[in-house]
Parts: C-alpha cells; sequence; structure tokens
C-alpha cells in the first residue's frame, strides 16, 4: 500500500513537471499563468513566468533563459512586486495583459492605443513578449511589445532609442541591486538633441557619452567594430532615430547589459563554461568619464596627466589644473574670433565634442561647412558627418565638451582660432601652414647639402692621408718619384679594399700572429686570395724599416719566398699584402721570407731589426 501511494505521488509530480514543461509559446484570451507556470519561446531559447530571489519574498514576472534562470532579461513589475506566489498573468478580450495578486488587485498591466478584435499574446524566439490579432504577425502593426518598454538588457532585434511620431522612447534602467530588480539608479539612453548620441547618466548627472554616430561606429566607441558575433546599424529618419544590432547565425547568444553600478556591457554564453563572459565593456577607461577635463580640454589616457588644453587655450584656473582638478577646463588665449583673420585647425584622433548644441547637414561638402562656421560668430567648429564618404556637415555652437585623444581610431575636427594662435602645421587652413612647410623643405636641403658636404671633406682628408704615405717613402733618405718607379713597382691599396676583403680584420679570418704584428687572410674582388701582413701599432719597426722591407721583398726573386702584391699605407695603418699558399702554413714563408730578408738588408742598408720568433 505504502509502495502504491509512493508511485502515486511520484508519478503525479512527474505529470505536473511534464505539463509544465510542454507550454506552449502563446497565451489566448482568459488564459492565465500562474506562480509555476511558465510560457516557452517555439526555440526553447526564452522562459515567461514567475520568479524571485533567494532570501526575497518578492515575486516578478519576468522574461528569463531558461538554460540560466538566473539570467534574467525582462521584468513586468519591477516597481510592484508580489508578496508571495498567488500571482496571476491574464489576457483580456480587448488584448491587455493583466497581473493580479491573490486578492485580484491590479498589480500591473499593458496598454495599447487600439482597440483588439482577437488578441493573443506570444513569447517570440528573440526573446519579446508582443500582443497582436491572432492573424496578423507584422511587427509593424502588434498591439503592444516588450522590446518597447525595456529593463536593464539590450537584446538583438530592439530599436533602442526613440519613435519621432509617437515620442516613445526605448531605454535602459539598471536594477538596484544583482539581486533587486527595482530601478536602480542609472540610465541608458539614445537623446535626440542637435546630432543623436547616447548617454548613460546615474540620476541626472551624465557619466557616460558615446558621442554621434560617424558612419562606421559612435565616436566614443572605437571598440565597436565589424565582427563575428553581431551585425549593427544605426537608423535616422524622419520617424525614429534607433541603433540596433543582430546576431550573425543562431549559434552565439549575446546581449548587452547595463548593470547596478552603471557599466554598460556586451556579454556572451560560453556554453563550455556555462557562463557569461563580457566581451566588451562601453566605458574603458577614466578619460570616459564625461568632461574630465572640461570645456575645451581633451583627454589622452597614454599621456601623464592625462588631460591638456587644446591649441590655443590655457588652463581657466591654472593652480588648480596643476594640481589634477581639471573641472574649470581651458578658455582662449585670444577671444578675437570673428572677423580678425581667424581660421581653423585641425584636430585629428579624437571623440568628437558633445552635439546636444550642434547642427548637421547631411548633403554639405566639408569646404561648405567652413564657410558656413566663418561666417557664423557664434560657431565654435565643424567636422564630416559620416566618415566613410566624407559627406555631411556637422556644426558645434557654445564651447566644446567631452574630447578625447584616439589617434588611429578617431576622426578630424576643426577648431575655430583667433590669427595669432593658430598654429603653423601641415594640418591648418590658415596660411601659416603653407609657411611651416616650406620652411620644412628648406631645413632638409640645408640638412642634406651639409651631409654631402661632410662626406666630400672625408673623402678629401683619406685622399690627403694616402698622399702623404706615398711621399713620405719616396722623400725620405733621398727617395725620389724617379727611383720609386725604378725600385718599387707595386700597387698601393685602399684601406677600405683590405677591410672588405678581410671582413673587416675579423677573428674568423685571422691566420696567425707574431712581435710583427697579426696576419689575415682575405679575398679580393675578383676571387684571388690573399695574406695581409698588419703591422702593429706597438711594433717598434717604423715607417723606414716598412720601406726598405717593401723594396728589398721586391726585388727579391727566391723559390722559399711568398709573392708580395703589393701594400697599404693610410691613416696609422702599414700593411704588406702577399698571396695566399694554401699548401704550406703561411707563417713559416713569411719567416723565411724575413730571414732572407734581413740578410739582404743588413748586407745592403746596414740595417738591422729584430726578426720575430714563433
Amino acid at each position: 500500500m505504502k509502495d502504491f501511494k509512493f508511485l502515486l505521488s511520484f508519478f503525479s509530480a512527474f505529470f505536473y513537471c511534464f505539463v509544465v514543461s510542454i507550454a506552449v509559446d502563446t497565451l489566448a484570451v482568459n488564459q492565465t499563468i500562474r506562480d509555476g507556470e511558465t510560457i516557452v519561446s517555439a526555440s526553447g531559447r526564452f522562459a515567461l513566468g514567475f520568479f524571485s530571489y533567494s532570501g526575497s519574498s518578492s515575486r516578478y514576472v519576468g522574461i528569463w533563459y531558461p538554460f540560466s534562470n538566473e539570467t534574467v532579461v525582462w521584468v513586468a513589475n519591477r516597481e510592484t512586486p508580489l508578496n508571495d506566489s498567488s500571482g496571476v498573468l491574464q489576457l483580456t478580450s480587448n488584448g491587455i495583459l493583466v497581473l493580479h495578486n491573490s486578492t485580484k488587485t491590479l498589480v500591473w498591466f499593458t496598454n495599447t492605443s487600439r482597440e483588439a478584435q482577437s488578441p493573443v499574446a506570444q513569447l517570440l524566439n528573440s526573446g519579446n513578449l508582443v500582443i497582436r490579432e491572432v492573424n496578423d504577425t507584422n511587427e509593424d502593426n502588434y498591439l503592444w511589445q516588450s522590446f518597447d518598454y525595456l529593463s536593464d538588457t539590450f537584446l538583438p532585434g530592439v530599436k533602442f532609442g526613440r519613435n519621432l511620431v509617437t515620442d516613445h522612447d526605448r531605454y535602459l534602467v539598471s536594477w538596484k541591486t544583482p539581486s533587486d530588480p527595482s530601478l536602480g539608479d542609472f540610465t541608458t539612453r539614445l537623446d535626440p538633441s542637435g546630432y543623436p548620441q547616447i548617454f548613460i547618466r546615474k540620476g541626472d548627472k551624465i557619466e557616460f557619452r558615446s558621442g554621434p554616430w560617424n558612419g562606421l561606429r559612435f565616436s566614443g566607441m572605437p571598440n565597436l567594430k565589424a565582427n563575428q558575433i553581431y551585425s549593427y546599424e544605426f537608423v535616422y529618419n524622419q520617424e525614429e532615430i534607433y541603433y540596433r544590432y543582430d546576431l550573425v547565425g543562431n549559434s552565439a547568444i549575446s546581449m548587452m547589459v547595463l548593470n547596478y553600478e552603471g557599466a554598460f556591457q556586451r556579454l556572451t554564453w560560453a556554453n563550455r563554461t556555462r557562463t557569461w563572459n563580457v566581451y566588451l565593456t562601453i566605458q574603458m577607461d577614466s578619460c570616459d568619464r564625461y568632461s574630465v577635463c572640461g570645456a575645451y580640454g581633451s583627454c589622452n589616457i597614454n599621456n601623464s596627466p592625462a588631460c591638456g588644453c587644446l591649441s590655443g587655450f590655457v588652463p581657466r584656473n591654472e593652480q588648480a589644473w596643476i594640481s589634477g582638478d581639471w573641472r574649470d577646463g581651458c578658455v582662449r588665449k585670444n577671444e578675437s574670433i570673428c572677423g580678425a583673420g581667424e581660421g581653423f585647425q585641425k584636430i585629428s584622433g579624437v571623440k568628437l565634442p558633445d552635439t546636444r548644441k550642434s547642427w548637421f547637414n547631411r548633403n554639405m561638402e566639408l569646404s561648405d561647412c567652413e564657410r558656413m562656421c566663418l561666417k557664423n560668430c557664434s560657431c565654435t567648429a565643424y567636422s564630416t558627418l559620416n566618415i566613410t564618404d566624407g559627406s555631411g556637415c556637422l556644426l558645434w555652437f557654445g564651447e566644446l565638451v567631452d574630447i578625447r585623444i584616439y589617434n588611429e581610431e578617431g576622426q578630424d575636427f576643426y577648431i575655430r582660432l583667433a590669427a595669432s594662435d593658430l598654429e603653423s602645421s601641415d594640418s591648418s587652413h590658415h596660411s601659416g601652414g603653407q609657411t611651416r612647410a616650406w620652411i620644412i623643405v628648406l631645413c632638409t636641403l640645408v640638412a642634406v647639402a651639409a651631409l654631402l658636404g661632410f662626406c666630400l671633406l672625408l673623402h678629401i682628408r683619406r685622399k690627403r692621408f694616402q698622399r702623404r704615405g706615398s711621399i713620405a717613402m719616396t722623400q725620405q733618405r733621398g727617395y725620389t718619384d724617379e727611383s720609386r718607379k725604378k725600385d718599387l713597382e707595386l700597387p698601393l691599396f685602399d684601406l677600405s679594399t683590405i677591410a672588405n676583403a678581410t671582413d673587416n680584420f675579423s677573428q674568423y679570418n685571422k691566420l696567425g700572429e707574431g712581435g710583427f704584428g697579426p696576419v689575415y687572410k682575405g679575398t679580393l674582388k675578383d676571387g684571388q686570395e690573399i695574406a695581409v701582413k698588419r703591422l702593429s701599432k706597438d711594433s717598434t719597426q717604423g715607417l723606414d724599416e716598412f720601406k726598405n722591407e717593401v723594396i728589398f721583398i721586391a726585388k727579391l726573386q727566391h723559390r722559399n719566398l711568398v709573392k708580395l702584391l703589393g701594400c697599404c699605407i693610410e691613416l696609422e695603418e702599414k700593411m704588406l699584402i702577399y698571396e695566399y699558399m694554401s699548401n704550406k702554413s703561411l707563417d713559416a714563408f713569411i719567416f723565411v721570407c724575413f730571414n732572407v730578408l734581413r740578410s739582404k738588408a743588413e748586407k745592403t742598408a746596414g740595417l738591422a731589426y729584430e726578426i720575430p720568433h714563433h
């Protein structure tokens, strides 16, 4: 009997779970969803029902990812939670969803501007809860949709922005805490003032600004780039302004969330770890704090300090600026910027200034934009509207705030300066830019001429040293040009030729070393192998001894002597160049050479100097 009761209880619980799990994605008129029941989108990606967090008795109606029950993406009754599990969600015959508590008190409801005929509520695969006519799936005809009333989550397919016809605004409000979905301190919305841009605010205080759309991305969001996870677009026409993104394929799961601390993040789901990963955070660093450097200041996170005044401006409060308090911003050095020969200076690679006090035209060229700004004394800067094709005109009026330097990822704008403050740069529209260009060209030519002159001087000095070496050999001790031609018919090698042949006298080419100095193996450009005796600077052999050595070796013809090919006398170098003998040790040949030389030298010139022994 006990076993039967146990089985009955088991199958009853199983049947209840089975009924809940196969719930459809629609809710017909007068159908209800009670606490513990859900409807699930056709793809199974989203579920709608009641939820609460641990430790709290408050119950909410929301939409979540079934594979991660803690990830709620939309909440209906954020400000009116139920105190128990007696809530009931129902669709009325006039197409309105209503939420009642246990006393039948109305807790939350939807609205519609049209009278419904045969309404039905449906949870779509996108996570959008819609109320529509039963036979009409056109999204433009929805009676109501949750995508128009966002919580803290921006899902794919949401038109984040404003309907200009109805003035309905779709924006995000953070949760109060991670476990309390009631309205938090932070909001994110698309502001249509001037040229539209996204703001994150804490109460009324601006925390972050996206910058205007430039044809590729928002000017202040350089990490918004084409990728394999999602595509995106910005739409601005007479009926609506919105930013939207859609997932590429069905494999990726991604969403954007404004968390309770004010961070606006894109999250992606990792199936392997069953966790949400941060793909990017909109606010990247301290330079993303709104107007951190004040009016006419710019922030560069790579500088220290990060804040600096734009060209033509100085700190408004010098003492505060030096101490790191930049809130007062900068002021013009010269206020005469109207009708006094003023012009524009190009500022490159930046996040464009706040555009709430701006004017734009999509059809104007940049040159027309400059002329229009110059005619209006209130115009402080201008820029192109669309960087993809250089079209459009964007004009600023009043102070320029919230500028940061991006370099490669930024764009250009042109700031109005007094004639005396215009920098002479290539990027300036002022004539001073041409002057500086000519100065740069002139300086370059002078530098090249000086370099060529220096090289010529070195060449002349080198030839002069070579000539002095030859004259010294011929003039000392009555050695005339005539006797030189008669006694010494050997070529003089340049030092550079010998250095190249021996790989700059590398250790790899060194054959040996004696008291006279080292001997190197080398190869001339024509392929001939040579041996180079380099007289050591510490050797006692002088120029006279070296000269006689060259003369006698050149005159001698002996079977035990290596053939002398020439010599080199340049700067402080004195070298003999022999043919290289590969079949016998070179030092043996040189040893015999110097023994013969010494004997001959003693007999003919009365010279005696020590031949080093190896």
